[in-house]
């Protein structure tokens, strides 16, 4: 396949795939959802901080040499800060619980609970197209990144999605509109990928900044959603499978870079 099929495909599974499978997770009864869902969240955890740490950061400190190595670390700093103050203008949406302030999915007036599933596809809208862009970036550095990189988007899309079309349903939405809204939002995941396929191509100085910001975005996502969520549950056994289920995820990812490079990406 050429690159531009890559990054196609590979934003697809990101985003619309993702989408597609957190609306079969709908239609089981509730009682499983629940089971699974923390066992999801544990695997996606593990999964970016996998993708962070194993695949794109050493990626782009390699990429950048060793005289801009603090300017890429530097740059994960400030894509740290960075998502945190989005987060904090409500524009950055991450959350994979029933209820939560942060999604307004307390809220009791109809005409609220209604702009608050608005948000919801904004935001989401929003984060899938950052999503596409550091996929795009990704496949620019090296196909087989990309490859882990879209796999560690899908993996904590799905819990994610899960969550968004809980609080549409909740909002007042029909299961039908829910599914569609959340379909359109998730294809910018497409659009970010193009742009930065159209964008980065011919400015590959960029690509390890572009790659350190991805880093920042996963790991601001795991330590500051993810895993907050997990310390829920104090329990021995569940404390237990959930550093089983991260470690999975970290050990996939692994397995997975160095088999994509073993075999030329």
């Amino acid at each position: 396949m050429t690159l531009l099929a890559w990054i196609l495909v590979f934003s697809l599974l990101g985003g619309v795939l993702s989408v597609l499978a957190a609306a079969t997770l709908l239609v089981v009864p509730p009682r499983w959802r629940d089971r699974a869902m923390p066992h999801m969240v544990s695997f996606a955890t593990g999964a970016l901080l996998g993708a962070a740490f194993l695949g794109l950061l050493p990626e782009a400190l390699e990429r950048a040499g060793h005289d801009s190595l603090h300017a890429v670390t530097g740059a994960v700093l400030g894509g740290l800060l960075l998502f945190f103050v989005l987060e904090k203008l409500v524009i950055w949406r991450h959350c994979h619980e029933d209820r939560c302030e942060g999604h307004g999915h307390d809220l009791h007036a109809g005409s609220r609970r209604r702009s608050a599933g608005a948000l919801i596809i904004v935001g989401d809208g929003l984060h899938n197209f950052v999503d596409g862009v550091l996929i795009g970036a990704a496949f620019l550095t090296d196909v087989s990144l990309g490859i882990v990189t879209a796999v560690a988007v899908a993996a904590h899309e799905i819990p994610q999605e899960v969550g968004d079309f809980i609080i549409l349903l909740d909002s007042g939405y029909s299961r039908a509109r829910a599914f569609v809204l959340n379909v359109l939002s998730s294809l910018t995941t497409v659009v970010g990928a193009l742009l930065a396929y159209l964008g980065l191509s011919a400015t590959s100085a960029a690509l390890p900044y572009v790659i350190a910001v991805a880093v920042a975005s996963f790991i601001y996502i795991a330590v500051s959603d993810l895993i907050p969520g997990l310390h829920r549950r104090t329990d021995l056994p569940a404390g237990i499978r959930q550093v089983v289920l991260i470690a999975a995820g970290v050990a996939v990812i692994a397995l997975a870079t160095e088999s994509l490079h073993a075999h030329g990406g």
